[in-house]
């Protein structure tokens, strides 16, 4: 599914109808939260989440997180709900033999870097997590799920589009008001190149009530001399938009850019459809490493993954609150 062109325009007519059901949809993530149990495990658990509804970089930061606890002599281990997949676990992610529609798009591509966990009851996945040999726990989504006690939380958000109309769903992209959910957050961390953080700045900066992080996606070499590359794209993440930018950012000559709706099933009919569109304009199909571990074994060959890796602008307040739930590396 698609978001509402609206969700990320300024206040109309339909948010306003809809801001009603928004408020009534705030009450009830508030109660969901009031209720839950917040179990403990053994570890700490740190939850790498977002206010808004839909893609806006958590995979890659818990990419990032993983080298930054690996590198301090600790062994993460990663809990996410599997969206998608149509196992509920706990299970381990094998990327050698799940699938995406088992596991689910993002725990898929997460094993390749780190243990990784699918579980429709989180509590149950860190538990085997631990009973596993976790040191840490990276909790992947969950800011509105209840099932366990966060040591920390991080908040993470696009710095282009923010927080959207600032409305709750279905009036606008938020899980819950923008004040509260930065009141349970630890930290916030922005994604988006220079342009993208002062429009974050203008517009949100005083929303922001907790210590803040930005940080840009770098894309690492194809293998392929992108530039003045012949290229027809798609990509099914939360904001396509990004991914064709970068494409054209490295001097990609972009044919073709199609949009997926996130997480979209990858069928034969639709592969073969940009396959042959592709060789019709002479161009090489790529795509994104979150669409890429959803394709068949058929169409990998054909498919160029361009992937991306996070790269934080700043880590103080980050290895400050690391410290703090973890001990220093001094300690």
């Amino acid at each position: 599914m698609r978001a509402p062109g609206f969700w990320h325009q300024p206040a109309g007519l339909a948010s306003a109808l809809l801001s009603p059901f928004g408020a009534l949809y705030a009450k009830g993530t508030a109660r969901r939260l009031a209720n839950g149990p917040r179990e403990k495990v053994a570890v700490p658990i740190i939850c790498i989440g977002n206010i808004n509804a839909g893609g806006t970089g958590k995979t890659p930061t818990v990419i990032a997180l993983a080298e930054k606890l690996r590198g301090r002599g600790l062994k993460p281990h990663v809990v996410s709900r599997g969206y998608g997949g149509s196992i509920s676990g706990p299970t381990q992610v094998d990327e050698r033999n799940h699938s995406a529609d088992e596991v689910g798009d993002e725990p898929l591509l997460l094993a390749a870097f780190v243990p990784a966990w699918i579980a429709t009851d989180r509590a149950a996945g860190a538990r085997a997590a631990v009973a596993a040999g976790a040191e840490v726990i990276l909790l992947d989504d969950g800011f509105q799920n209840p099932a366990l006690h966060h040591d920390l939380s991080l908040v993470v958000v696009d710095a282009w589009r923010g927080f959207g109309n600032g409305k709750v769903m279905p009036a606008g992209p938020l899980r819950e008001p923008i004040a509260v959910g930065m009141a349970r957050a630890d930290l916030l961390l922005s994604i988006g190149a220079d342009p993208a953080q002062q429009r974050f700045a203008d517009r949100w900066g005083a929303s922001v009530t907790k210590p803040h992080l930005t940080g840009t996606l770098v894309p690492l070499p194809t293998g392929l001399p992108l530039d003045g590359m012949p290229v027809l794209a798609f990509a099914g993440i939360g904001h396509p938009e990004k991914f064709f930018a970068t494409l054209r950012s490295l001097g990609a000559d972009l044919h073709a850019a199609h949009a997926l709706a996130d997480h979209q099933p990858l069928s034969d009919t639709l592969m073969t459809r940009l396959i042959r569109e592709a060789d019709m304009r002479g161009a090489q199909v790529v795509t994104t490493e979150k669409d890429a571990v959803r394709l068949k074994p058929e169409f990998r060959a054909r498919v160029t993954t361009l992937p991306v890796r996070l790269r934080l602008n700043e880590e103080g307040p980050l290895d400050a609150a690391l410290d703090r739930i973890l001990g220093s590396d001094e300690d």
